[in-house]
């Protein structure tokens, strides 16, 4: 048995190896580097803030391809004004600094001596790496005597080009994945509830949108537990609740975010070059009219998502895991309520992979991992 795990495991690593190695080759600098490497350089530089921006420009320019950095300056009027004004640039920084899990991880690799390009895109290249071995372990568990599920499964989740886009491009997604991948196997596991929440927290630090995942699933754990457990009341669910809702909004305060109305008006309506200069504003209607034209463009995610639900449900009777495949599937949404990117796949597809790890999990304890025989 040794024998044969070992080979599936030297089979797996060199294929994920291969995978981790073309995502670095295949890196992308792109508009969205400026804001991270603002964020870091400007705790180096805190009193000098032109120092930082002609540093971040100059540092991508001695890295990234003559067409990236182009495209960098010259994807919309505002990103040539962030170029040419150190102010403006400046305004726009408290979109990517509360995002400080992922800054901190990116400052780590900048003091190791690693230049801030390739800072901001080694944090990505190791998490993808660190994902796959997760997910590995985790199919490992649910299968635990076919040798051939693990690797091959493992290895074609991390070859679907969404997931290696994560890796490739300088955002906070891949870093996030590792810890909703620690999340959910601490939780299929059964692992205190204390370390769930460590694990929530990180994801919350690193992007603090997730902050509405984790308390609908705190809300929705309190609620299970209230009715499983004669109505007592988990006061510690609650203090996990506000100790995030605290832990988020000082974030947000602290580094003067301007708001989900100003994100959103910026992200999808028209990006000011100086977001003082004018107000985000906009009425219910046209973002009602907005969210559903980028429906209609969400067909992949949709049912890819309610495949995945209607299978768990199909091939699990348990009440637990068919609410945490419900739970998952309606983050995807809340998600897309507020920040409806439909052609962007990197913010749903964490939720989506962890509906796929519900799916195997179902499976497993239905066959018991796949073993040709069904449990009584």
């Amino acid at each position: 048995m040794k024998l044969k795990w070992g080979l599936s495991f030297l089979f797996f690593i060199i294929g994920l190896s291969f995978l981790t190695f073309s995502c670095y080759q295949n890196r992308v600098y792109d508009w969205d580097m400026p804001g991270y490497l603002g964020s870091v350089y400007s705790w180096e530089f805190p009193d000098d803030a032109k120092k930082v921006q002609e540093k971040v420009y100059s540092d991508i320019e001695k890295e990234a391809s003559k067409a990236e950095f182009n495209d960098i300056l010259h994807y919309n009027h505002a990103n040539e004004v962030f170029y040419a004004d150190y102010k403006a640039f400046g305004e726009q920084l408290p979109y990517y600094k509360i995002k400080i899990g992922f800054n901190v991880a990116v400052y780590i690799w900048y003091k190791l001596g690693f230049t801030g390009p390739h800072s901001v895109l080694l944090v990505n290249i190791f998490s993808y790496f660190l994902s796959g071995l997760l997910l590995f372990y985790t199919l490992i568990l649910f299968f635990p005597k076919n040798y051939f599920i693990a690797p091959l499964l493992s290895l074609f989740v991390f070859w679907f080009p969404p997931v290696r886009d994560m890796a490739q491009n300088p955002t906070p997604d891949m870093f996030v994945f590792v810890f909703l991948m620690l999340f959910i196997i601490s939780l299929l596991q059964k692992k205190s509830e204390l370390l769930q929440f460590i694990f929530l927290l990180c994801c919350v630090l690193i992007r603090p949108d997730y902050v509405l995942f984790a308390m609908s699933y705190l809300f929705v754990v309190f609620i299970f537990k209230y009715f499983k457990e004669n109505k007592q009341i988990n006061y510690s669910l609650i203090i996990q609740g506000f100790s995030i809702a605290i832990i988020y909004v000082a974030i947000i305060k602290y580094y003067n975010y301007p708001g989900w109305k100003d994100l959103f008006y910026d992200s999808f309506f028209y990006r000011r070059p100086v977001i003082s200069a004018e107000k985000a504003e906009f009425t219910f209607q046209k973002y009602f009219d907005f969210l559903l034209f980028k429906l209609i463009n969400f067909k992949r995610i949709t049912l890819t998502s309610l495949i995945l639900v209607a299978s768990t449900f199909y091939f699990s009777k348990g009440w637990w895991i068919r609410i945490l495949s419900l739970l998952f599937f309606v983050n995807i949404y809340i998600k897309f309520l507020f920040f409806p990117d439909s052609a962007n796949l990197r913010f749903f597809l964490g939720f989506v992979l962890l509906l796929f790890i519900v799916l195997m999990y179902a499976l497993s304890k239905k066959y018991n991992g796949f073993q040709l025989r069904k449990i009584p």
